[in-house]
């Protein structure tokens, strides 16, 4: 969210907390102490970077980095952030410099600082987290380019320009006039930092954990010292007079301006800090932040540093990630890192005078450009954000910091809008049954999508059967009148349509009464997948009819009206796609595990998922019969024969199933139906002394799949069927502990989990894994 000039942040916790609210000082104070002295070196060079590039006086930056360390960590909510003068604020503050004067601009931080305390103390500090992160990444990438070519033009010589663009124009010239003492103290400080920050670690010793900014900026300052350099250093004021240099009141025509100032400066300075702390609570593991409280003493933070002449504060990820790193677990590491700051320009001021401001200017270079974070846009690429980010960045460079951020914030509303609005349609003609379409339409359906669907409607025959599937969660008037007169020109032409609502009826009572006002929720459960015990308790206190009883209301309550017509149709015949033998394991549901519906499968469930081969003694009629009908009469276009792992069934098989005779263990009839497993056993092989249960069984079910495979091969008409290119043989495997469906690979014999994100039907030139299982 904020600059970061320590490269990527942990992926998790460096610096372990305590789980208690209130760790015991004792305990704690040793990490404080040195993780305040690791903040308070990055804090200074930072601090005096980020006041010459906001056109402040120096001392102004110094004032907020101690104002942010002392106040807003023993105010704030967070335990382990630090806040000071941030590069976000970097613009705003220049901008507000150059048109009001910065007496002006302090009264401006110190009334900002008020706003945040109000909304701190009417806790709508989780408000400003609904900024899209891309419109934020993308003013601070802005931002960070900005100030970047700002100060490059200090780092070579010269004075920054009236806007990024006109700095991007006049690079050139800066670059082959100007080369100066001051250009190689700029240049061999951000040579330092692109070095320092790549260093490998050398046994114990760690050049990384010292901060880079501190070491290009010190060595910097010792080079033109001890070479009597003649550069411009920083100049701190000499007396306490000319240090307080506080907020002034506008005049009367300032006053528009002034109150813009003071909602931007809120406002951006609220989002920055509460974004960073719940960045940098990812690497802890202590208290979490409290946002409003947190708000509430970044506004006392603002309010003291704007009175005591000090820039804008927020919190600020370098630092606070810097503290966790070194051992911070309490707000006192930031306390005392704001007395350190004290303490060391009181008394060694002439040793921050040695400072080139062209050291400045470097490091300000390379903190503009860290700002520009690719994991951003490679995250907001995967969320389709990119372009709001971009947008943004360009607008900020461009037009500036208002408008830019307006313009993305117009762009991600636009966005979110078209995703709320937005409308799938899909229609195909049935397979083997010509003149009948099938027409899906899915999402809110709205006038923005009457243009799509009324498109896709046109496209279908005249006198054809329709059905129209609305799956969709709203429509409006326009999109029901559109549908509606599609529908009636249908009919009149000799067609016929048939509507059915999956989720709410909207068409129908859009026809006959007043439809619903706004977006509607899924009646009934929406983890209809989910067990009995699961679902509101459903489970309590009732016995096994009872269950059954809840499970049918609540299908009537959620599913009867939706289902109605389809099965109507159903009832007349059916026309699966595929005979499915699976075990009958309460655990494997096949309709959920292949998303199918009413019709789809034709589900053979046994103990295994056992297949007896043809012309077995005695003869097993119920499967054979099952595969004779399927096939012969139903004229199915694939059999699937599916296990599972934590399969009981193969585990006894493993254990040895006993004779079906009497003895200490009597199985009956699951001894003698599980003897039809025993093959499988032989497909398997031998298998380690030391193989864990859980994969014997893993390997004897997907074994056993093979093997149910090869016996439906000896049924003649599955044979027949196969061999003419109409039927297909599947195998399939379902972990239960993933909850993942794997497919067995007729090229390579192995299960392969089913990608997600690959559709069912492979694109022209792919070839997709066929699940088929190799039965030579």
């Amino acid at each position: 969210m904020c600059e970061d000039v320590q490269g990527p942040r942990p992926n998790r916790p460096t610096a372990p907390l305590s789980p208690a609210h209130r760790p015991l000082l004792p305990r704690t104070l040793p990490g404080d102490i040195g993780a305040s002295f690791v903040v308070f070196l990055i804090a200074v060079p930072l601090s005096l970077g980020i006041a010459v590039a906001s056109g402040a006086p120096l001392i102004a930056g110094i004032v907020a980095a101690a104002v942010g360390g002392i106040v807003a960590a023993a105010v704030g909510g967070s335990a382990v952030q630090v806040s000071g003068p941030a590069a976000g604020l970097t613009l705003i503050v220049a901008d507000l410099v150059a048109t009001h004067g910065w007496g002006v601009t302090c009264l401006i931080t110190a009334l900002a600082g008020l706003v945040q305390l109000a909304l701190g103390l009417f806790r709508v500090a989780r408000a400003a987290l609904a900024v899209s992160p891309a419109v934020i990444h993308g003013m601070l990438a802005g931002i960070g380019i900005t100030i970047a070519l700002a100060q490059l033009h200090v780092v070579l010589g010269g004075a920054p320009q009236s806007s990024a663009v006109a700095n991007i124009l006049e690079l050139p010239r800066q670059v082959r006039d100007n080369h100066t003492p001051a250009v190689a103290a700029g240049l061999l400080t951000i040579a330092i930092m692109l070095v320092w920050s790549r260093l490998p670690d050398l046994g114990r010793l760690r050049p990384r954990g010292v901060p880079a900014a501190l070491v290009a900026v010190a060595a910097v300052t010792l080079v033109t010292s001890v070479g009597h350099w003649p550069v411009e250093r920083v100049d701190l004021p000499d007396s306490s007079a000319e240090l307080w240099n506080g907020p002034l009141l506008p005049e009367v025509d300032q006053l528009h301006g002034v109150a813009f100032g003071v909602v931007t400066v809120a406002l951006v300075a609220s989002v920055e800090s509460l974004l960073c702390a719940i960045a940098v609570d990812r690497l802890h593991d202590g208290r979490r932040v409290r946002l409003d409280r947190e708000l509430a003493g970044q506004g006392a933070a603002n309010l003291t540093s704007g009175l005591l002449g000090g820039l804008p504060v927020a919190g600020v990820i370098v630092r606070s990630s810097a503290n966790v790193r070194a051992g911070g677990r309490t707000p006192l590491a930031a306390i005392l890192h704001g007395v350190w700051i004290v303490l060391f320009v009181a008394l060694f001021s002439n040793a921050v005078e040695l400072i080139p401001m062209a050291a400045l200017a470097g490091l300000l270079v390379y903190i503009g450009a860290q700002m520009v974070n690719l994991a951003h846009l490679r995250d907001l690429r995967r969320q389709h954000e990119a372009g709001v980010y971009l947008v943004t960045l360009t607008g900020v460079v461009v037009l500036g910091l208002v408008e830019g951020v307006l313009v993305g914030f117009a762009l991600a509303v636009l966005m979110a809008l078209r995703r709320l609005t937005g409308v799938t349609v899909r229609t195909e003609e049935r397979p083997g049954r010509p003149g009948q379409w099938h027409v899906v339409v899915q999402g809110s359906l709205t006038f923005l999508g009457v243009p799509r669907v009324t498109q896709v409607l046109r496209t279908i025959p005249v006198g054809a059967h329709v059905d129209l599937d609305l799956h969709v969660d709203f429509m409006d008037h326009a999109a029901f009148e559109s549908i509606h007169a599609w529908r009636m020109d249908h009919e009149r032409r000799g067609g016929s349509v048939d509507i059915d609502e999956v989720h709410e009826n909207w068409y129908e009572r859009n026809s006959t009464r007043t439809a619903p006002v706004a977006k509607t929720a899924p009646s009934g459960m929406a983890r209809w997948w989910a067990p009995w015990t699961v679902r509101l308790g459903s489970g309590r206190g009732l016995s096994a009819s009872g269950l059954l009883l809840a499970g049918a209301r609540e299908y009537h309550a959620s599913t009867t009206e939706r289902m109605r017509a389809l099965m109507g149709r159903l009832a007349q015949n059916q026309s699966p796609h595929s005979l499915f033998i699976t075990c009958a394991d309460s655990r494997v549901v096949p309709n959920l595990i292949t998303a199918s519906g009413p019709g789809d499968l034709f589900t053979v469930r046994n103990v295994g998922n056992l297949v007896p081969p043809h012309g077995t003694q005695p003869p097993d009629d119920s499967v054979a019969s099952a595969v004779e009908y399927a096939v012969s009469v139903l004229g199915v276009r694939s059999i699937v024969v599916c296990g599972h792992s934590h399969c009981g069934a193969m585990r006894a098989v493993l254990d040895g199933v006993p004779p079906p005779h009497p003895g200490p263990v009597e199985l009956g009839a699951l001894g003698r139906w599980l003897h039809h497993a025993r093959p499988s056993l032989d497909l398997l092989g031998e298998t380690a002394p030391d193989t864990p249960p859980a994969e014997a069984v893993r390997r004897l079910s997907q074994a056993n799949v093979v093997r149910q495979l090869r016996n439906l091969l000896s049924y003649p008409v599955v044979r027949d069927r196969r061999d003419r290119g109409l039927l297909e043989l599947i195998g399939m495997y379902f972990d239960l502990e993933t909850a993942t469906v794997h497919l067995l690979d007729e090229r390579t014999g192995s299960f392969v989990a089913v990608d997600a994100s690959v559709l069912p039907t492979p694109r022209s030139g792919e070839e997709a894994p066929t699940g088929r299982v190799p039965l030579r």
